[in-house]
């Protein structure tokens, strides 16, 4: 289908990199392969259900991309007049739901900020567990974007992505609402603050000559968390002018063989986006409202929100109580 080179093209300035990027390989991936030696006049409502068929066991995500992009492509094409009908009618439902992510109690997080406290991870963590900045919006984020007196805050404008390894830093964010102002708490005033006075880079986490962290780097940087968490191992060492590889299972509380100064003392899955799944998780808990939370989150639509989060915002029995007994008085 090379109409679909053609549409996809057409669409990249009006997206952000990371977005364009996402859907060229959807397309790539589901689409051109599935209706490959089809004519875009000769595909039928039977070829989009057999496409749809062949992503239904992919991620929810997957599969509703892959549909909306189909049916944009076609109904650019009958809008031009290139087809007569869009074999693009209805919505296929599918997709597995996504894993429902578990975030850091209390405990862990204290366990975690212990854990990488003295290492270049432990500003990326402080900001990712008390603003609930996406990746990308913490390597993107520079000092003239924070603000350490009178209301502390962070204003998210840019963010950083990168493009085979480089990083690359754009003030055109993922949507409208990624762009917002965020109160910042004490305990990440005082970590921003003793970074700020050390730093001498223009980015809060990046390099002496002010450029970004390229992917390798914050791989690098991320590498402090992974160390330092317990489960199966493996690396690499030179005998005998041979490289070998080794493999072993850290456990809870021992040393790293080859660091003595680590110590295993993460037992729960960390990654970048359990760091802003907790601080929202942790913001719905403490009472905030949904459209509180969608803003800080920088959530385009409440609804996002809640589809996440329902199980947080109702899972409350002895509230929901109340509503129920207004809504059927007892009768005596």
């Amino acid at each position: 289908m090379v109409y679909a080179d053609y549409w996809i093209a057409l669409q990249e300035g009006h997206l952000t990199y990371g977005t364009f990027e996402d859907y060229k390989s959807i397309i790539n991936r589901h689409i051109k392969p599935s209706m490959k030696g089809l004519r875009m006049r000769d595909v039928l409502p039977d070829d989009i259900t057999r496409m749809m068929k062949e992503v239904a066991n992919f991620s929810k995500s997957v599969h509703d991309k892959t549909y909306m992009l189909a049916k944009q492509m076609f109904t650019n094409a009958y809008d031009n007049k290139l087809i007569s009908e869009n074999p693009c009618p209805k919505m296929h439902a599918g997709g597995r739901d996504p894993v429902e992510r578990q975030a850091l109690t209390n405990e862990q997080m204290t366990t975690l900020i212990e854990a990488v406290k003295g290492t270049r991870a432990y500003v990326f963590c402080m900001i990712g567990l008390y603003s609930g900045l996406r990746r990308e919006e913490i390597l993107g984020l520079k000092w003239d974007c924070v603000r350490l007196t009178g209301t502390p805050s962070i204003l998210v404008k840019r963010a950083c992505r990168f493009v085979h390894n480089r990083p690359v830093v754009e003030e055109r964010l993922k949507t409208k609402a990624s762009r917002r102002v965020i109160p910042i708490p004490p305990q990440l005033v005082q970590c921003l603050q003793e970074a700020k006075a050390s730093s001498k880079s223009c980015y809060v986490i990046g390099n002496e000559d002010n450029t970004p962290y390229t992917e390798t780097q914050f791989r690098s940087m991320w590498d402090y968390v992974r160390n330092r968490t317990v489960g199966n191992k493996s690396y690499y060492r030179y005998r005998n002018g041979k490289k070998e590889l080794y493999s072993f299972e850290a456990k809870l509380g021992e040393q790293a063989q080859n660091n003595p100064k680590v110590k295993y003392t993460i037992d729960f899955k960390v990654t970048p986006h359990i760091l802003r799944h907790t601080y929202i998780t942790n913001l719905l808990l403490s009472g905030a409202d949904v459209k509180t939370v969608q803003y800080l989150a920088g959530h385009e639509r409440a609804s996002i929100t809640l589809d996440i989060y329902t199980h947080l915002v109702y899972n409350k029995p002895e509230e929901l109580m109340e509503k129920v007994q207004r809504a059927f008085p007892s009768s005596e």
